[in-house]
Order: structure tokens, then C-alpha cells, then sequence
């Protein structure tokens, strides 16, 4: 997995923060081994310059599958080092792509997952338009599997609504937890419940387009 903090592991220090990577780990049987190298506030720029992609082509093999979500960084314009262009944007998913086939591997492109935004009628406002849009384009023209998890999280924020949807983020109150002693207001970053919530958005997405992985996704036990 190579991506930014929506998908990381978290320090202790920041929960409840989840990625959504964490949970998505438990989906599966003991044959799937899943490695999360997702990292807060990386972009595909960032993830390039601090060998972060070259850690995974060093391990990944024939048949691994590489799951690739960027762009919540990458469109940070007022952030330097970590800002790319869409032409580098575009440009650095390509290469993750080529260089993932020459190692024998199976890419994934993920469109970045939705920030919480809502008009003033309540309905889920885009968040990634520009970046999201760049991603498609990019599996389109490699002939990518793409789960397009900015749609899909907007659809889930959706059905929760512009309150309940709240659940779903790092918003606490002043004390209530302590982490986060002044409180928080996060429309980003994801509680558990959130997290677990868009891993199971991926895999229902897996579970159309890659059912040859799908059939290693755990199977609930019936009482």
C-alpha cells in the first residue's frame, strides 16, 4: 500500500486517527500478507524523494498486487515540497505503474479518498476534482484497475449526512479524549469507524474488479 495519512498506520499518540489501511488489514486470510508503507503528509513527490517507492519495488514480487492512492498532498500548491504539478502528478503514477509491471506486480490506482464538505443544503461537495480526475485519466490511458474512492466516499458521507457524517472523522470535543485535550475538528483524518467504513468500501470495489484477490477476502462466520 503506498499512500498518504488517510491510509496510514497511526502512532498511538494520534488516536483515534485511523487510516483506512489499518483495518483493512483484518479482511483477509492468512494466505494475504498486507504491507502498509503509506505515510502521513506524503505526496507522490515526497513519496519518491524519501525512497519511500523504492522500499516497496525492492520487496514487492511477481503477483503482489501495489495499491496506490495520492493526491491529497500532491495538490497542496502552498506547500512546496510536497506540491506536483498535474503534468508530475500524472507523471509520477505512470512511472509507479511501468515500474510495479517490471517487478511482476499488479498496480492499483485509487483516486484520493473525500474530504467532509457539505453545502448549505446538505449535500456532499467534491474535494479532489482536479486530482481525482488526473488519477482516471492515468488508468485509463495504462489500463489500471481503478476504484475510484473519492466517488465512493462521497456516497458514503452522503448516506450518514452532514451531522452523522461527523462520526466518521477526528472531531472531539474540548476533553474528550486525550490526545486531544483542546479538541478537534477534522474533516480528513478518520476515526476507526471511518477508516473501517472505506476499507470496506475498497473491498467491495475488489470484489468486482479483482475477484481473483476477492476470493481471499474473510468470509463472516454464520451463527
Amino acid at each position: 500500500m503506498a499512500g498518504d495519512s488517510t491510509m496510514a498506520i497511526k502512532e498511538i499518540k494520534a488516536y483515534p486517527e485511523t487510516g483506512w489501511g489499518m483495518p483493512f488489514t483484518f479482511f483477509w486470510d492468512s494466505s494475504v500478507t498486507v504491507i502498509n508503507k503509506a505515510k502521513n503528509g506524503r505526496s507522490t513527490k515526497t513519496f519518491i524523494s524519501e525512497g519511500l517507492w523504492k522500499s516497496i519495488m525492492d520487496e514487492a514480487g511477481k503477483g503482489d498486487y501495489v495499491f496506490i492512492q495520492f493526491g491529497h498532498n500532491d495538490e497542496s500548491v502552498e506547500k512546496k515540497e510536497r506540491y506536483a504539478t498535474p503534468d508530475t502528478f500524472k507523471m509520477n503514477l505512470t512511472r509507479f505503474i511501468m515500474e510495479a509491471r517490471e517487478k511482476g506486480a499488479i498496480p492499483v490506482l485509487l483516486t484520493p479518498v473525500g474530504r467532509r464538505r457539505f453545502d448549505a443544503d446538505g449535500k456532499v461537495m467534491q474535494t479532489h476534482q482536479v486530482y481525482s480526475q488526473l488519477t482516471r485519466e492515468v488508468a485509463t490511458a495504462q489500463k489500471v484497475v481503478l476504484i475510484d474512492l473519492d466517488t465512493r466516499s462521497q456516497v458514503l458521507y452522503q448516506h450518514f449526512g452532514m451531522e452523522n457524517s461527523r462520526l466518521l472523522f477526528l472531531q472531539l470535543k474540548p476533553g474528550e479524549h486525550p490526545n486531544y485535550p483542546d479538541g478537534k475538528e477534522d474533516n480528513t483524518h478518520f476515526t476507526e469507524l471511518g477508516a473501517r467504513l472505506i476499507a470496506q468500501e475498497v473491498l467491495s470495489d475488489i470484489r468486482v474488479q479483482i475477484p481473483e484477490l476477492a476470493l481471499h477476502i474473510v468470509k463472516p462466520k454464520l451463527k
